[in-house]
């Protein structure tokens, strides 16, 4: 374990505390900010929002970017214009961040847990299909869980760390079964799966620029998709449901104050601009880890054939949850942030009596995945 410790210092060249990930503000952060204040705009409209929003659909190839506060809102906003509504049932993996599930239920859905894969993280076709074929029914062009009676509305995929899971094959599984496909992205800028982008395979992608993230605005996200008539309504529900007018005050629907301020906005466009660099300086810390683990029995966590991770979270597999522990404590022990996988949803008192299939891979993973400080190296 010292051995490890030792050289996540020398990869990072400092005897100092190194954190798990930290931004990075090395370009045009300043002026741009500088710019949004003496403008006076610094709420939700302003140029800075517009000019993300075009940049980041241009990058990621959807037609459409709609920015939000932040990861979970735009994943509720999703969820919402997916057509998710009170008592609908939502499918998603055990082995996720919080926000996944707390945006189903903001829908007053609740999420049905399907296993993952173990090389990718992310959730299994092969356990998607078995829990259709041997739970579900088609009625009436929709997916109805036989054993609840209720409507299966959606599909959430999470891209675990970066990594993309088998996109494709989910989404063929999805329009099989009249499932809407809806994409968390959130830690996946700058991934690709057969060589598209992350959360544009979906009918709605959510993306997060929490200030953990590999671009970051403090908080932050976006939806994306390349429907016309959804993106509008994302909009218009994320502005309140405000009907635009010089003066009058009137809203058409339940809408949520969900923009992203123009200040954060500049901060993203800034970003943007050295989101390649730093791709490429991540892409190059993980062949350090790979070659350093290479010949030990920790493993490092590798991209999978058609993929090109963004290697958000650097990870290894440790041999078993003792081993894990022990070197989450050392390591943390010593200044070095290192954190497990998060605990399954499954386990959480909110999710316990969700309907889920065998779980076995997500709880293999769950007892030996550890990120090691990925921030990119200056």
């Amino acid at each position: 374990m010292q051995k490890i410790v030792d050289f996540i210092r020398e990869t990072f060249n400092t005897k100092e505390f190194i954190p798990l990930h930290e931004p990075r503000f090395i370009g045009n952060e300043k002026q741009y900010l500088n710019e949004c204040i003496d403008s006076t705009f610094v709420s939700s409209v302003g140029k800075y929002v517009d000019i993300f929003e075009k940049e980041f659909a241009a990058y990621v190839g959807s037609k459409y970017a709609i920015a939000t506060v932040n990861g979970t809102s735009a994943l509720h906003i999703s969820l919402l214009l997916a057509g998710v509504k009170q008592e609908d049932e939502v499918i998603t993996q055990p082995l996720t961040f919080i926000a996944t599930c707390n945006a189903i239920n903001y829908c007053g859905a609740t999420p049905i847990f399907v296993d993952v894969d173990l090389n990718t993280m992310g959730l299994s076709p092969e356990s998607l299909q078995t829990f259709l074929e041997n739970t579900c029914k088609v009625q009436e062009n929709r997916c109805i869980n036989k054993t609840t009676g209720k409507t299966i509305k959606a599909c959430v995929p999470m891209h675990t760390f970066g990594h993309p899971c088998r996109i494709d094959e989910i989404q063929i599984i999805c329009d099989q079964w009249h499932i809407v496909l809806v994409e968390d992205a959130a830690e996946s800028l700058g991934s690709y799966y057969r060589e598209k982008h992350t959360g544009t395979f979906g009918k709605l992608g959510a993306f997060s620029f929490n200030g953990n993230k590999i671009i970051t605005s403090g908080g932050g996200g976006v939806i994306v998709t390349d429907d016309a008539d959804l993106a509008a309504q994302a909009k218009h529900i994320t502005t309140t449901a405000k009907i635009p007018h010089k003066w009058e005050y009137v809203h058409d629907e339940i809408g949520y104050n969900y923009r992203l301020p123009n200040l954060n906005a500049a901060l993203l466009v800034a970003q943007l601009e050295k989101l390649e660099t730093f791709l490429e300086n991540k892409r190059e810390l993980a062949r350090i880890y790979e070659n350093f683990f290479s010949d030990k029995p920790i493993s490092f966590v590798k991209e999978v054939k058609n993929s090109h991770s963004n290697y958000w979270l650097q990870s290894i597999l440790l041999p078993d949850r003792d081993q894990r522990d022990k070197f989450l404590a050392f390591s943390n022990e010593n200044g070095v942030m290192t954190r497990p996988i998060w605990t399954l949803m499954t386990r959480l008192e909110m999710f316990k009596q969700c309907q889920t299939t065998n779980l076995s891979n997500a709880i293999w993973l769950e007892d030996r995945i550890v990120n090691i400080p990925s921030s990119v190296r200056i």
